[in-house]
């Protein structure tokens, strides 16, 4: 026998004022424990990022992750839709978040807040990069639970019926996803970052890591059905995939040159100076 998806997405509602769906409080869970751990990573002696720090990056990251995730669904996947439905845009609740529209709100938002905090933009990525993969999880765990980008028909035990995808079993490709992308993407990044590798080592494997993991994940799952396959094999998603396996390589090559480089830090003086000064090794 099949597991038949039954889960309600709606956690709780106070009709007829508010309904509080499963998949917007996996963005909060997500948010606070990526919080956490930045928090953590601040602590470590190696890093260049204070937990003030954090508490000041936080507010960029949610609204890079919800307005980058947002847009590049409607503009990677469904800008017919939304542009003859305007007021679905706002109904995220329902679902349609893209992971590389959200990679690139927070890569925008990091880079501003680089640029205002004289932060070595690289290194911030670096710092952030291993609290990507809980978003990911929770993000993954909420599509399962919404029934929605589901995976290709199966007949492997742990097959789920889905109630959107016909009376047929399906692979859980949302729990493949969270799986990869979460869990091991997590565990791969947390060593690695406690190790201090040099600059731009730990950006370098997440994009890698992620572009391995959602390509390998999309062999399972059913195309978008505005897109289907390109060149009958190929989705959309893998395409996105692509221009992250190629920063990803320049990433490591770049780290190489890093590794041996003077490196230094800017100091800002009261009079609204600054300067530019050997780092020392801690």
């Amino acid at each position: 026998m099949y597991y038949r998806h039954d889960l309600n997405p709606v956690l709780f509602s106070v009709e007829p004022f508010v309904s509080v769906h499963w998949y917007g409080m996996m963005y909060v869970f997500a948010f606070v424990l990526g919080w956490l751990l930045a928090r953590y990573f601040a602590g470590l002696p190696h890093s260049r990022f204070t937990k003030q720090n954090v508490e000041d990056l936080v507010t960029s990251v949610i609204l890079g992750v919800i307005l980058g995730g947002r847009i590049g669904y409607i503009l990677f996947y469904d800008l017919p839709f939304y542009l003859a439905n305007p007021l679905e845009i706002f109904k995220i609740w329902q679902g349609g978040m893209s992971f590389h529209g959200g990679f690139l709100g927070v890569l925008a938002a990091l880079l501003l807040w680089a640029k205002k905090n004289h932060k070595d933009f690289i290194e911030l990525t670096d710092f952030i990069a291993p609290c990507v993969p809980i978003g990911l999880f929770f993000g993954r765990i909420g599509n399962f639970i919404n029934a929605e980008l589901w995976g290709k028909e199966s007949s492997v035990p742990w097959a789920v019926i889905f109630p959107t995808g016909g009376n047929v079993p399906r692979h859980p490709s949302q729990l493949y996803e969270a799986g990869l992308e979460g869990l091991v993407l997590f565990l791969l990044l947390f060593f690695l970052a406690k190790k201090n590798p040099p600059k731009g080592t730990v950006s370098a494997v997440f994009c890698i890591g992620y572009a391995l993991a959602r390509s390998f994940a999309e062999f399972y799952r059913i195309p978008d059905p505005q897109y289907g396959y390109f060149l009958g094999f190929v989705t959309m998603g893998q395409i996105l995939c692509l221009p992250m396996f190629l920063i990803g390589f320049i990433l490591l090559y770049l780290s190489r040159k890093w590794k041996n480089s003077p490196k230094y830090d800017t100091v800002r003086f009261k009079d609204g100076t600054q300067a530019r000064v050997k780092r020392y090794k801690k």
